[in-house]
């Protein structure tokens, strides 16, 4: 890794604006070729440079896959009115059940990822996954979806990861943003997910918002400014951030549940990515170790690190 100077606070913490939209939905069209060229642009320079080009091109297959896959089932209206009235999200990880969409979607995923340059480790990993029958397919997309991967499979584990991703991309941007509610502090209201970071946009209809950012469905989630995503907290709120950087990503920590979650903030840089700047920032959770505070946000690609 580079060499970083101290972390520093950041005395500017308040800001929002009344009512944003509550969720994004993804684009399935746009969010893994967009995610591709930030990964690639982010390489240059960067320690993490043959890593990222690797996810780049994971990122590229994901996109590539999309066309003529099967169609994804949605939820029957019974099921997103049940989850609407409870506060459930209605795309259930643990129903969640092997089909032939996502079948094929795996497939498809594996043999695109041959074509990326990797270290040998990663290809015979992949190999695994190929030859994987569907009891140990099953195993892996469960361990996934739980958001418990082994690290003595970890690099299996997020090749079945990558496919999930496409899969519940399709399956969110099914659904309608407005009928999505809140379900739990720092929980998707798509997936039920975790987020991996968030991000202060700059839209003109919900300009200076913050936003959750899903690492399975890729739903972007409205979550006030200065309040912990972990806890709910408002209170022991600090940004911290590497010194002489553009600020562009920085850590939120919370003194009373003792976490942080990174923010992104497309004023500074327009093409900020909320998966690929969170790997690539990678220098800034090395330095928080350092520190009182734990990660709360979660992104399996980063586990290894």
């Amino acid at each position: 890794m580079s060499n970083f100077s101290s972390l520093q606070p950041d005395p500017s913490l308040i800001g929002g604006i009344a009512q944003p939209p509550y969720a994004r939905l993804p684009d399935p069209a746009a969010i893994f070729a967009t995610r591709a060229r930030r990964l690639t642009a982010l390489a240059e320079g960067s320690d993490l440079k043959p890593y990222l080009l690797f996810l780049a091109g994971l990122a590229r297959a994901q996109d590539a896959v999309l066309a003529d896959l099967p169609p994804v089932e949605a939820p029957d209206e019974e099921t997103l009115a049940r989850a609407a009235e409870f506060a459930m999200p209605p795309l259930d990880r643990g129903r969640f059940t092997l089909d032939d969409a996502f079948d094929a979607t795996l497939e498809r995923l594996a043999t695109a990822a041959q074509a990326i340059a990797k270290p040998e480790p990663a290809a015979a990993a992949l190999e695994r996954v190929r030859s994987a029958g569907p009891a140990a397919r099953d195993a892996m997309v469960r361990n996934v979806l739980a958001d418990s991967l082994p690290m003595e499979s970890l690099a299996e584990h997020l090749y079945v990861t990558a496919a999930l991703q496409v899969h519940f991309v399709r399956l969110a941007a099914g659904l309608e943003a407005k009928r999505l509610v809140r379900i739990a502090e720092g929980a998707c209201p798509c997936c039920g997910g975790p987020p991996m970071s968030s991000l202060v946009v700059d839209w003109p209809s919900a300009p200076g918002a913050r936003y959750c950012a899903c690492a399975l469905c890729g739903t972007l989630w409205n979550h006030v400014r200065v309040r912990c995503v972990a806890c709910g907290s408002t209170k022991g709120i600090g940004l911290q951030e590497i010194e002489g950087t553009s600020g562009t990503v920085k850590a939120e920590t919370c003194d009373e549940c003792g976490s942080y979650v990174k923010v992104l903030y497309e004023a500074k840089d327009a093409n900020v990515d909320p998966f690929a700047d969170d790997v690539a920032s990678l220098g800034l959770d090395l330095l928080m170790r350092s520190g009182p505070y734990r990660r709360a946000a979660f992104n399996p690609f980063l586990l290894g690190f």
